[in-house]
């Protein structure tokens, strides 16, 4: 366990009291440098957790939903990543929120979504809470889980799972869930399944109870140890002293959909079987909601939290005007010419300068960016520090608003919709620069579409 964490200060103590309110914890998956490869090239320069949607990192709308519920008190990242990644992040949390208690927890190899829950069982079990939420790091959306809390209470519930419809040609990419409407007690739970059995999916947000999430987790490591050539897990006693044994050279990837021995995974080890209990209950919620997978998801994800910052009509935003169409994000420090005109959704970070007449839509432009004048940006991320030139046009292609896909077909071939500019990239003056995904440091003199520059 990594010794990076920040005390409790006041708020009532942790653990069961006289106090009839449930003890109540929660976990943030957040994965680790060998995954998120759909995520390049924004991540060759920044973990994926920490890249800013709608202003604020990915992992910052995640633990904003949590401390929206009184009674955590204590919130769990869990990954591979090196201790000093969330240093800061965990700092200016405790500065905001002094009363949680904030750690991190890291995996030495990949374990799985359910493989970490259960080798760190012992810090989230401490003082003996009821249930704790778990949810995944790379996931937009309005995180009702107050409302899941509501239901799990209502029906004595072992587990609950947020899920959501999507159209069915969609559905067989996510985990499916087959519920019964009056109920909401989940029937079956299928993983990516071969033929259509549901278009209500599994959003990557839960809350278990203690006493159920982990004997499940441990009859699915027994039924994997029991299998020939697998991994040995250590015995409940000593797993926290014991190092694990080595997992293969390559960690995973989240593209590769195979099985592996060393990973334990909620979706694919444990929700079936919890399906099987009658306390399995599903949330379905109405509200917004995307993975964010590849780089280019993060646009209509930084879409979605500003459409919700502006119907909560946050102060954070832009005023709308002439030139700003909401919503709109510009950081305090960012220099945006009057002349201008921006969204709607859009986010202009720290230090970025736009010129005149620059036009930008449905795009993130990063921090110390620069459009020149008479620019346009549209469906599109401009990476930290590059250069848009004047007259030059960097452009994607608008996709369906319930379109989970973030790429299209030109000429036959399968493209990213969303083009992306990787950390200092330069495009020249008057250079059109269309669904293309640029590696860092790229310098692009002439007009191109439809590539990926190495």
């Amino acid at each position: 366990m990594s010794n990076l964490q920040v005390p409790v200060r006041g708020g009532r103590p942790n653990g069961n009291t006289n106090n009839s309110t449930p003890t109540t914890k929660a976990v943030i998956l957040v994965g680790g440098p060998s995954r998120g490869t759909r995520f390049r090239p924004l991540s060759l320069d920044l973990p994926k957790p920490l890249f800013e949607v709608a202003g604020h990192s990915i992992i910052s709308h995640c633990f904003a939903a949590v401390t929206k519920l009184p009674e955590i008190r204590e919130v769990f990242l869990v990954g591979y990543y090196d201790e000093s990644v969330f240093r800061d992040f965990i700092k200016d949390s405790h500065r905001a929120y002094p009363n949680i208690t904030i750690k991190y927890l890291r995996e030495y190899q990949a374990l799985g979504t359910a493989g970490g829950l259960y080798h760190f069982r012992d810090a989230i079990l401490k003082n003996r809470p009821d249930r704790f939420f778990v949810l995944n790091a790379d996931v937009c959306c309005s995180f009702p889980l107050a409302q899941m809390q509501q239901l799990f209470t209502e029906k004595d519930a072992e587990a609950v799972i947020l899920g959501t419809r999507v159209p069915n040609d969609a559905a067989s990419n996510f985990g499916c869930i087959v519920s019964d409407a009056h109920s909401k007690r989940v029937l079956h739970y299928v993983e990516k399944p071969e033929s259509h059995i549901s278009n209500l999916i599994n959003c990557g947000v839960y809350l278990f109870s203690t006493d159920a999430i982990f004997p499940s987790i441990k009859s699915a490591i027994k039924r994997r140890a029991d299998r020939p050539r697998l991994v040995s897990y250590p015995s409940s006693d000593a797993l926290d002293s014991t190092y694990l044994p080595p997992s293969r050279a390559d960690r995973p990837d989240e593209d590769d959909d195979g099985q592996t021995n060393e990973v334990i995974r909620l979706e694919q080890d444990i929700l079936s079987d919890l399906a099987d209990s009658r306390q399995f209950y599903v949330l379905e919620t109405k509200d917004f909601w995307r993975q964010i997978k590849t780089a280019g998801s993060a646009v209509p994800a930084n879409a979605l939290y500003l459409m919700k910052a502006f119907q909560q009509q946050s102060p954070e935003l832009a005023a709308p005007s002439a030139k700003i169409l909401p919503p709109v994000f510009i950081h305090p420090t960012a220099q945006v010419d009057p002349s201008a005109k921006l969204g709607p959704n859009v986010s202009i970070g720290p230090r970025a300068i736009v010129g005149p007449g620059v036009r930008i839509k449905e795009s993130i432009v990063l921090e110390d960016a620069e459009i020149k004048h008479d620019a346009c940006v549209l469906y599109s991320i401009i990476g930290w520090s590059s250069r848009v030139g004047a007259w030059a046009r960097v452009e994607g292609t608008p996709t369906p608003v319930r379109e989970h896909s973030t790429s299209v077909v030109k000429n036959g071939v399968k493209v990213q919709s969303i083009t992306i500019l990787g950390k200092e990239c330069m495009v020249a003056d008057e250079v059109r620069v269309q669904n293309c995904v640029c590696l860092p440091y790229k310098e692009l003199k002439r007009d191109v579409a439809n590539e990926v520059i190495m």
